[in-house]
């Protein structure tokens, strides 16, 4: 059964005030949705579903199917804040999603064999999915076993401002322990480092592996997502921006014991446009893979 891939994506009309304004970075007008979903493809997934807002669907399918026709299946769902489980409702004022974690819970209908998650507007690598379609292979026993792509911390710091990252620990057999979110990370005196809450710098090394928000499922997350959604809006539905995160759930069936976590780890190149300034660099690098022969100058073509 070939894996699915899942793009959250629901965040991104407001970011670029529309799908058919995201950023070209590619040759031919590619987006890195296009270079993600072109590099699932190469690593043998079968199916992408996007996870969206009403406000995009129209334009969303307008973009995508012409393209993907014929090359991958494709599949949308609505990530919608209104409709939560029996026994809660949406608060009036309600405005913002509940979180990533709830972005993937969206998707259950959807979704009937293992799958990798990324978010839309991050570069990831091809290496990345092969490696997360390499653990889908393998046989599965015990446990729960599910994965993450964590990526070297110097490969994910912008050189233009502060970025927030979880930074991994894991066991001598790469089973992760627990996720670190650190934030005002920055480059900083030639090494990397981040302000603590009283504004103190602390040094990091520089070779922490930290998760961007590859993660790798089955679909028996989707009754836990369920279960630690409901726990989640028990305690927090009527605070205006609270979150159901992908690393509240992946901490919780860590320490009940229910999964475990595999770190893999990519040696790609990740990058995303965190800062407007970082656009040119990802240009350049897009650019830099097409003339290694990585790419072809246009990937739809």
């Amino acid at each position: 059964m070939k894996p699915s891939l899942l793009i959250l994506a629901a965040g991104l009309g407001s970011r670029y005030g529309g799908v058919k304004q995201m950023d070209k970075i590619g040759p031919s007008g590619e987006s890195i949705i296009d270079y993600s979903i072109y590099d699932a493809i190469r690593a043998g997934f079968g199916k992408v579903v996007f996870v969206i807002n009403k406000k995009i669907e129209k334009d969303f399918k307008e973009v995508f199917e012409p393209k993907l026709k014929g090359k991958i299946e494709t599949q949308y769902v609505l990530q919608e804040t209104e409709i939560l489980p029996e026994g809660f409702v949406c608060p009036k004022d309600r405005v913002k999603p509940w979180g990533t974690a709830h972005a993937i819970l969206a998707a259950k209908d959807a979704i009937k064999e293992p799958f990798a998650v990324i978010n839309a507007d991050d570069f990831y690598g091809a290496e990345s999915y092969t490696t997360i379609g390499d653990f889908f292979k393998k046989e599965q026993s015990g446990k729960l076993q599910f994965c993450m792509v964590g990526y070297g911390i110097d490969k994910t710091v912008t050189d233009f401002g502060t970025v927030s990252r979880g930074v991994c620990e894991f066991d001598d057999s790469r089973n992760l322990i627990k996720v670190t979110e650190r934030t005002n990370i920055q480059r900083k005196n030639g090494g990397i480092g981040f302000e603590n809450t009283n504004g103190q710098w602390n040094d990091l090394i520089g070779d922490e592996v930290v998760s961007m928000n590859f993660w790798g499922f089955t679909p028996e997350v989707f009754e836990h997502l369920e279960n630690g959604f409901k726990a989640f809006l028990s305690e927090n539905l009527e605070v205006p921006k609270s979150e159901y995160y992908i690393p509240t759930i992946v901490t919780e069936l860590i320490t009940k014991d229910i999964a475990d976590f595999k770190v893999l780890e990519s040696k790609d190149q990740w990058f995303g446009v965190t800062y407007q300034e970082d656009r040119p660099m990802v240009v350049k690098s897009i650019n830099e893979l097409i003339e290694a022969g990585k790419y072809p100058n246009n990937i739809w073509a």
